[in-house]
Order: C-alpha cells, then sequence, then structure tokens
C-alpha cells in the first residue's frame, strides 16, 4: 500500500503538469482557485494572476475545475 504522502505527491504532481485549474477549499471556508505551481512538503504555490503560497495545514480539499482523469495518470506515474 502506497504511503499518504506519496498519494498526495502523486496527485498534486499531476495537476501541476497538466496545468489544471483548481479549486482549493481552506479550513476557514475560503476557496481558491488557480494552478498549481510547485509544491513542497508544506506549502502549495498557486498561480492566478499573482502568485500565492498556501500552506498545506490550512487546506481542507483541492479540486480539478474541470473533471481529469487522474485515477489513469497515477496509474501511469506509478507504473
Amino acid at each position: 500500500m502506497e504511503t499518504r504522502q506519496d498519494l498526495q505527491n502523486r496527485f498534486l504532481n499531476a495537476l501541476r503538469r497538466s496545468r489544471a485549474r483548481v479549486y482549493v477549499f481552506l479550513v476557514n471556508g475560503i476557496k481558491l482557485k488557480g494552478v498549481i505551481g510547485g509544491f513542497d512538503m508544506f506549502v502549495i504555490l498557486l498561480h492566478n494572476g499573482v502568485s500565492q503560497i498556501v500552506y498545506k495545514h490550512a487546506i481542507s480539499a483541492i479540486v480539478p475545475v474541470r473533471q481529469q482523469d487522474l485515477d489513469s495518470i497515477l496509474r501511469e506515474e506509478k507504473a
């Protein structure tokens, strides 16, 4: 079974590489929209006209704006 960190990294990397627009929902209810420019263990760089660093501990969910076939992308990355 893969680790949580590995799945998280593969998910974020797939969104970053596809340049998919995403909604980032924060734990305080704020919804951000943008493209993931990069990430590390603690933050995500979100671009939408301006660049923002969003701390992962403040995020409750990340949802692609348009339907993505991330399952197949994640399977390809794992192979």
